[in-house]
């Protein structure tokens, strides 16, 4: 069946994209390359007509629509991530594509946060502040090596419009709980200064069930624990986003973006563990108010009229935050109680400074980019755990400087394209704790290379390969030693201060196909690679599951992935009727299919279950339905099988609806959503780790009904003269300004 839809797809569309990518090329306007240098501004926001595109596939990233796609932005830009094609979710929360680790980066810069930290900031992250979100499967020198296998970017939306402009939008999700998120967006353009403001608070309660049924190895007999969790968590916070651009020259530009974050979040849960003579109780309230300030300065500017581009940017993040758990726990053999309590005080600080230079060679189709960065990462934790056997407390201080310089060079050599960079990383990093006599110490000097080559079959069709070295510094939520989740007697979290850098090698080859298509695999190759896992004490008297992160030797992962659209105007309403709405997306009736297959292979580690690939199915269509309704839906479906260590042992699906219509000449949008239809989300696992095997199962209520409201009003009518803006921080690469 699968094969039967991709033969007609092929066979009724290659002919159709190329002749209307052929037509739309003859009829557009000639420009005279002359004038157009004397009448525009290179640092003006230059406007394009062309066909708009909910998602875009390039030879070296793909590119989705998020500001006018209804499925993906009424919610947080966390929920509009995990929709992407080729993002799955493993078992423990972290984020892939197309099998490989990614970086978040945003608005061109990598996230300081991690874990937790950063799932927390991207769900205060409006997804309708979101213009589009890149996918880069293999990212060059000009991306930091620390960027693993791939990064996911978020743009957010820059446009400024002349006078003043808002836009009113409320988000009420009906759950168990019923809560509204609120925002609204002011924007604007006054002779040389453009402006944005976004003020926004979101108030979400959710429900999580999580049981482990838990071997202990190491005892004789073995040992057995059912654990059980409910929790309650309730998230609130306030954030707000300036960002101003003040035109200085006809050729300069200087920008200042502040973004704030004020969150104020809790967790009420209730927790069983039951085996051979334990019957324990634990209950109790975890509280944790955070703050995360995000402060840039920067000055771009073209140099000449050769294309010359300087963009100098300074950078600040500053982020605090302070859980606080109080539990009471009950013994029912014994009858005894007990109490465990944590106070934590988190504070990170990360400055950097950077320049980007792009010098172009028009006439030999050649262009070099250059740059460099300073930066300066910080980190404490300071916890205080209260039980009723000890009162214990654990300092954590980690620092890392790091000094980058880069050099990559493109070239077009007839219908090739080749790339080609080395990036220069020097790390200096200390780990300090008290739990230990000595700090641990470490410095990273090393040389990434990079390299691309891509062949234009035709104007429609490319082939590339690509390779790439990185490296993953183990990030602070996998090191530090103090708890950050709720404990009791039998349970424990903590980092692993002990890891290792992990080194990758990143292979690519791909086809891509009329911007819509895309065929292709990877396979990467990693040393000390470090990955979450349950374990327990050999040594121990009685059991105890502990949390952490181990480090693995070799492990190797190879993917392959396809994304395809199926036309539905062309099968069932024709070739002219799908030639007529080949210009406008908004009307069109379509399926884009995603597939995955995934495999792992990690060497000197006795993996206890047989070694599955896994794949991955997900869909999206669009249809359009009377009375100008537009209808998009979402189906993804992950059958049993093995993600890195994790064996999946009953299917991972969801099925979402949404119901979109415009009013009032589009200044009023109102959409109709819901999550996960059938509630049939939940993850479940075995993790084999050192002395303890583990079968997990979570389950969030991930069946949500949304009701979302925008309104536009103001001065909607765009200007030319506007300048681009953006809205927080600069790319990371150093390529040409556009």
């Amino acid at each position: 069946m699968k094969s039967t839809v991709l033969a007609l797809f092929l066979l009724s569309t290659t002919f159709i994209f190329a002749q209307e990518a052929k037509t739309n090329g003859e009829n557009s306007p000639k420009v005279e390359k002359d004038s157009l240098k004397e009448k525009v501004n290179a640092l003006n926001e230059v406007t394009v007509t062309a066909q708009k595109k909910y998602i875009k596939v390039d030879s070296d990233k793909t590119t989705i629509s998020v500001k006018d796609n209804g499925m993906l932005n009424s919610g947080s830009s966390l929920e509009a991530v995990k929709k992407l094609p080729g993002v799955i979710t493993s078992p423990t929360g972290g984020i892939s594509l197309n099998g490989k680790a990614v970086t978040i980066y945003i608005d061109g810069a990598p996230s300081t946060l991690s874990g937790n930290d950063l799932q927390n900031y991207l769900n205060t992250l409006p997804a309708n502040a979101i213009e589009k979100v890149e996918l880069i499967y293999n990212p060059g020198a000009s991306f930091d090596a620390n960027s693993s296998g791939s990064v996911i970017n978020i743009v957010t939306s820059s446009k400024r419009m002349k006078g003043v402009n808002a836009s009113f939008n409320i988000n009420y999700n009906f759950n168990k709980y019923q809560k509204p998120s609120p925002q609204i967006l002011l924007n604007g353009k006054e002779k040389d200064l453009s402006w944005q403001t976004m003020l926004g608070y979101n108030y979400i309660d959710s429900e999580q069930k999580t049981s482990n049924l838990q071997e202990f190895t190491a005892f004789n007999p073995m040992q057995y624990l059912k654990q059980e969790n409910f929790t309650v968590n309730t998230n609130r916070n306030l954030y707000f986003r300036l960002g101003t651009n003040y035109k200085l020259t006809e050729k300069s530009n200087l920008l200042f973006n502040y973004n704030g974050n004020y969150a104020n979040d809790r967790s009420v849960f209730d927790a069983t563990t039951m085996g051979d003579d334990i019957d324990y109780f634990n209950q109790g309230t975890t509280k944790n108010k955070n703050n995360n300030h995000e402060i840039s300065l920067q000055y771009k500017t073209k140099l000449d009229t050769l294309g010359r581009t300087l963009d100098i940017t300074a950078f600040s993040n500053l982020f605090d935050k302070k859980p606080i758990t109080e539990s009471n726990a009950i013994d029912h053999i014994s009858n005894s109680n007990s109490f465990a309590n944590s106070d934590l005080n988190f504070d990170l600080k990360n400055y950097y400074l950077k320049y980007d230079f792009a010098i172009p060679f028009k006439k030999l189709d050649f262009s070099i980019n250059t740059g460099g960065k300073f930066n300066v990462l910080e980190v404490n934790d300071l916890g205080n755990y209260y039980t009723n056997s000890a009162t214990n407390m654990i300092d954590f201080d980690y620092s890392e400087n790091n000094l980058a310089f880069y050099a990559e060079a493109r070239k077009k050599i007839k219908k090739f394209n080749f790339t080609a960079g080395l990036r220069f990383e020097d790390y200096h990093v200390e780990r300090i704790t008290n739990t230990l006599t000595e700090p641990i110490k470490f410095k990273n000097t090393n040389l990434f290379p990079n390299a691309s080559a891509i062949y234009e079959v035709n104007d429609n069709v490319n082939i590339s390969a690509s390779y790439s070295k990185k490296i993953n510094q183990p990030n602070y939520n996998n090191l530090d030693p103090n708890n950050g989740n709720a404990f009791d007697q039998y349970n424990t979290s903590q980092g692993n201060l002990f890891l290792d850098p992990t080194y990758l090698n990143n292979y690519e080859f791909k086809i891509t196909a009329m911007q819509f298509i895309q065929l292709g695999m990877n396979y990467t190759a990693s040393k000390d690679n470090n990955l979450f896992v349950f374990s327990a004490d050999a040594d121990a008297t009685e059991p105890v599951s502990n949390q952490t992160y181990q480090q693995f030797d070799h492990f190797n992962t190879f993917s392959a992935y396809a994304n395809f659209p199926i036309p539905l105007d062309y099968i069932f309403k024709g070739k002219e009727e799908f030639k007529k709405r080949m210009g406008n997306i908004d009307e069109m009736n379509y399926i884009f299919v995603n597939f995955n297959y995934i495999k792992s292979d990690i060497k000197g580690y006795d993996f206890p279950y047989t070694n599955k690939a896994i794949f991955n199915y997900a869909f999206q269509s669009q249809i359009m339905l009377p009375w100008k309704i537009k209808n998009s839906m979402m189906y993804f479906y992950l059958p049993p099988g093995n993600w890195q260590i994790y064996k999946i042992t009953k299917p991972i699906q969801q099925f979402d609806i949404s119901f979109n219509r415009d009013f009032m000449d589009k200044n009023l949008k109102i959409g109709l959503h819901c999550f996960d239809v059938f509630n049939q989300n939940e993850v479940n696992a075995l993790i084999a780790g050192e002395n303890l095997n583990t079968s997990f199962r979570q389950k969030q209520d991930s069946r949500t009904f949304r009701i979302s409201l925008t309104y536009n009003f103001g001065n909607l009518k765009m200007q030319n003269e506007n300048t681009n803006i953006e809205t927080e921080k600069v790319k990371s690469g150093g390529g040409m300004m556009k």
